[in-house]
């Protein structure tokens, strides 16, 4: 694999930014749905481990690498881990350091790094368990931005992007979360570059946005989608849906839609 380096986001590493952005907390054993998985123990960086689950469904099977939002860990995934893998697909979530059984505390610019040590270890994961399925990529609300890394790092690896409640751009999403960016004085340019990056991603993509998400506005999920040049490329609007309730409103074209994806991505 060649040798990758995030771009530098330390101005966004300052602490307003951290206490609005991630919201961590620890694992609490419970797995209702009593579904089988694997845990997974990622080594980041010296002493920083982070967390994360294998569901299974076939060793042909896509496998999917899952990027939650920042008041989620993995294991609120536990329920719907099923629905992947009715749909073919090998489930990968992963959590951010301090998030579920992962060490260390959340950062951006850690955050960043991290998604880069996740992709290798998935990447050797699939392949020591003679996994012959593609790997695709899933980001979902602040999941977006290291899904949209990897796909701007690795576009010839990754065989299908998901961007589920994604931001096109932070400093709006910041500000809606009570920082004043102009006192910090950090710009767009300075952040995650979520437009430059999906930009250089041509393979099959899947945009999901809720119509009226009331933390990431429709019109990110919609800038996202226009600033893509892949020629497969697909937008699905859940209607009535805000940024918390997606999958109420929409959980049949959503399972549905990834289900195509994976299909698409296969036949690349």
């Amino acid at each position: 694999m060649k040798d990758i380096h995030p771009g530098d986001h330390s101005p966004f590493g300052r602490p307003e930014i951290s206490l609005v952005l991630f919201h961590p907390r620890g694992e609490s054993g419970w797995n209702p749905s009593g579904s089988a998985f694997e845990e997974l123990t990622i080594p980041a960086e010296k002493n920083i481990t982070l967390g994360g689950r294998f569901y299974a469904a076939t060793p042909q099977s896509p496998n999917l690498l899952f990027f939650h939002g920042n008041g989620e860990i993995v294991e609120d995934y536990d329920d719907i881990a099923s629905a992947f893998i009715r749909i073919g697909l090998n489930f990968i979530p992963v959590d951010y350091r301090g998030y579920g059984r992962s060490t260390g505390s959340p950062g951006v610019s850690a955050m960043m790094r991290d998604c880069h040590a996740i992709f290798s270890f998935v990447k050797d994961l699939i392949s020591g368990k003679g996994l012959t399925g593609p790997l695709l990529v899933m980001g979902r609300s602040l999941g977006s931005a290291s899904a949209l890394e990897l796909a701007a790092a690795y576009p010839a690896e990754i065989r299908g992007l998901v961007i589920e409640s994604g931001f096109a751009f932070a400093l709006p999403l910041l500000r809606l979360l009570g920082v004043n960016t102009s006192v910090l004085g950090i710009t767009e340019e300075e952040g995650f570059n979520n437009i430059g990056k999906i930009g250089r991603y041509h393979g099959p993509l899947l945009v999901i946005h809720a119509e009226k998400d009331h933390i990431i506005p429709f019109s990110d999920g919609k800038a996202l989608f226009d600033a893509s040049p892949s020629a497969r490329k697909e937008f699905l609007e859940i209607k009535r849906a805000n940024h918390n309730n997606i999958l109420q409103y929409g959980i049949n074209d959503y399972f549905r839609k990834i289900g195509e994806l994976a299909v698409l991505a296969q036949e690349e």
